[in-house]
């Protein structure tokens, strides 16, 4: 439990780091400033915070990590990032409200199968307080707000993009990949392109070599948002990879290191970590009849399940359930239709259709059971099995399409932020 909290909390100091003015305290000395952000600081006790946390999930693993020094700075450039993000956001008017807030602690908790009360203890073992991680966690949703409002309306997928997604994919394989990036800013200089080349290829060596492997590396080294994660991309399907990979990890195995690529962003690495198949996806699907007796002002809902239970009798005596359905429901959805539904999941309808059908055999009529509105039976008609891997795919591709597109929307939109900020760094490199 305290590694899964530890990644929360190294999430929310690190990905948004503490409100400078919250943190001063009376009757202690003026703290070291570790950055100042255009008008506002970041704390060296912010950055050493951020970084403890960070080292705290890696805490008896043989993972190698960089020196401190260096893995400070890398931090420092998170929390450079995000409280420049921060600042957008509240300029864009974008607000967090307290219900909100209070729903996000209650997830972070449930997460950790731990209540609001443990999660109290816990934060205090970690040297925080409560307060503290709510203004944290909240900045936290800020950002995602702000990534949201960035990207909406700005990416778009069309059909012609998913058909050739999905010819170029082929099939199923998904592909768990990890980079190393080398930003070069908009509009590099030939002597910025040469040195950012010069430094991803000595980065491919140290790893060739075995001084250093590829997490380790990408700590270290790689600009990328994900670099404290060890660059890891996570699975991903091949039509999810940038045009400009597509070829080289096609030729690639698992454990295999790419050369460096030159992309719109800078140079990357790029490591196959391993593959697997997508298998086919099926569900299980049902067909039923409905019949519903309403509870009204006039019909109290005793009154409702005793209607109910005679039209059960009448049909379990041989009179038809379409009949009665036709006559007697006022479910206007499907009354006109002897209350047939069309197939659906088990879950479609609510967990009372839930589980009186998956007792039924075709042709049983259910028990009556009870709803807000009224009395329900239903009679199974029939079940199966329906492969919607295609239907699936389809809709992953697009989802997959649209986050890679959004991905590289907000990467420009956070090199403009970095470029247009002032931001004086104080910690050396």
């Amino acid at each position: 439990m305290r590694n899964a909290l530890s990644c929360v909390l190294f999430s929310a100091l690190c990905a948004i780091g503490f409100d400078a003015r919250a943190q001063a305290l009376p009757l202690e000395p003026i703290e070291g400033i570790a950055a100042v952000v255009d008008e506002e600081v970041i704390l060296s006790s912010e950055l050493q915070r951020a970084t403890n946390n960070f080292l705290a999930q890696f805490a008896g693993s043989q993972q190698q990590l960089p020196p401190r020094n260096v893995l400070e700075r890398q931090i420092l450039d998170r929390l450079v990032l995000s409280r420049l993000q921060i600042e957008r956001a509240n300029a864009m008017g974008i607000r967090i409200s307290d219900a909100e807030l209070d729903q996000a602690v209650q997830s972070v908790a449930a997460n950790n199968r731990i209540t609001i009360d443990q999660l109290r203890s816990q934060l205090a073992a970690e040297g925080l307080n409560f307060d503290q991680f709510r203004r944290d966690l909240r900045n936290e949703i800020l950002i995602q707000r702000l990534r949201q409002r960035i990207v909406q309306g700005r990416v778009a997928v069309s059909d012609t993009e998913i058909e050739l997604a999905l010819a170029a994919q082929g099939n199923n394989r998904e592909l768990h990949l990890a980079h190393i990036l080398v930003a070069l800013p908009d509009g590099a200089t030939p002597e910025q392109v040469t040195t950012a080349k010069s430094k991803i290829e000595g980065v491919k060596a140290l790893i060739d070599k075995g001084e250093m492997d590829f997490t380790a590396a990408a700590i270290r080294y790689s600009d990328a948002p994900n670099a404290l994660q060890g660059g890891d991309l996570e699975w991903r399907g091949q039509n999810e990879i940038p045009n400009l990979f597509t070829n080289v990890v096609a030729a690639m195995q698992p454990g295999d290191i790419s050369d460096p690529i030159r992309g719109p962003t800078g140079f990357q690495l790029i490591q196959l970590i391993e593959t697997r198949e997508a298998g086919r996806q099926k569900i299980t699907e049902y067909k039923s009849r409905h019949l519903m007796i309403r509870q009204s002002e006039v019909v109290s809902f005793s009154q409702a399940k005793a209607k109910l239970d005679t039209l059960r009798e009448r049909a379990l005596k041989g009179e038809s359930f379409e009949a009665l359905a036709r006559e007697y429901s006022e479910d206007t959805a499907t009354r006109d239709a002897g209350g047939e539904m069309d197939w659906y999941e088990k879950d479609a309808w609510g967990a009372g259709v839930a589980a009186q059908i998956v007792k039924l055999k075709d042709g049983e009529i259910s028990q009556p059971f009870q709803s807000d509105v009224g009395w329900h039976m239903i009679q199974r008609i029939g079940e199966r099995e329906t492969d919607v891997t295609d239907a699936l795919r389809r809709n992953q591709v697009r989802e997959l399409i649209a986050r890679r597109k959004g991905e590289e929307e907000f990467e420009r939109f956070i090199r403009q932020l970095r470029s247009e900020a002032f931001v004086d760094m104080r910690i050396s490199s």
